[in-house]
């Protein structure tokens, strides 16, 4: 079976790490399987929005395997595949595979059933709606082994939570509960596990439902306004709510709404 499952259906992505018996952990195959799901999911434009999850009942992800990824790119070991000679000869693969500098505008759900550590926080924080279950636990452990996490966390993290909190993240390298990724603003929902596929799917829908232009141009707006002055932001915010107003879906949404049926959007 492949490393990382992505499957099609009713306009949403799926995305499934698919290593159970490693609590998920990224081995080359993995990285290059979901850098290519991303670019995949950005160019298909039958596919609305993406939901990623985990394989099994323990682990969403736990990041880069330790026993086979790291010492590859640290030259530990040599390479054995063709996986390992791709990251090789390009690591700047694991940016989008993280989502990180990466211009996916496209909603991402995250469907977290368990272990969320290291790169599978950072991962989290490039999705747009993340779901929780109750055993899930968060963290950022790179301190621990005098690593950093450049996944998007040191750039990200305190821009998404209470600074305080991100750097007691950042720096302890302590992993903490869903609850608390809930009180601090991680995540929007803590579900029991039989729950969080479900719910992940209840909101793929309702969005999937939504016209896209109009989200890709939210979600566009939101991330690279981020951080701008307000004069120039709005600027931005103008030009793509220029763009959404002049579609061929801006017209059928109230449209519908008068004919009182559901809308027919296009994505155009």
């Amino acid at each position: 079976m492949p490393a990382l499952l992505y499957e099609k259906r009713d306009g949403v992505a799926y995305l499934t790490f698919n290593r159970p018996e490693v609590h998920n952990a990224w081995n080359p195959e993995l990285f290059c399987r979901l850098a290519d799901a991303w670019a995949d999911f950005a160019e298909d434009g039958s596919l609305r929005v993406a939901i990623i999850t985990g394989a099994g009942d323990k682990a969403f992800a736990v990041g880069a395997d330790l026993a086979t990824f790291i010492p590859l790119v640290t030259r530990a070991r040599q390479p054995e595949d063709d996986w390992d000679r791709r990251v090789l000869e390009d690591l700047t693969l694991t940016d989008p595979a993280v989502l990180r500098n990466y211009p996916l505008y496209k909603p991402v759900i995250a469907a977290v059933n368990g272990f969320c550590l290291a790169g599978g926080t950072e991962l989290l924080q490039g999705t747009d709606i993340r779901i929780a279950a109750e055993h899930a636990t968060f963290g950022l452990s790179e301190s621990k082994r005098a690593l950093v996490p450049g996944g998007g966390s040191m750039v990200r993290l305190a821009r998404q939570i209470p600074y305080c909190k991100a750097m007691e993240i950042l720096l302890t390298g302590d992993r903490i509960s869903a609850e608390e990724a809930y009180r601090i603003g991680l995540v929007n929902y803590v579900v029991p596990a039989a729950e969080v596929m479900p719910l992940a799917e209840q909101f793929a829908r309702k969005l999937a439902a939504n016209g896209p232009l109009a989200l890709r141009a939210i979600k566009e707006a939101v991330i690279r306004t981020s951080g701008l002055p307000l004069e120039e932001a709005y600027k931005i915010e103008s030009k793509l709510s220029r763009q959404v107003f002049l579609s061929e879906d801006a017209r059928e949404g109230p449209r519908a709404f008068m004919e009182k049926r559901e809308p027919r959007y296009t994505g155009r």
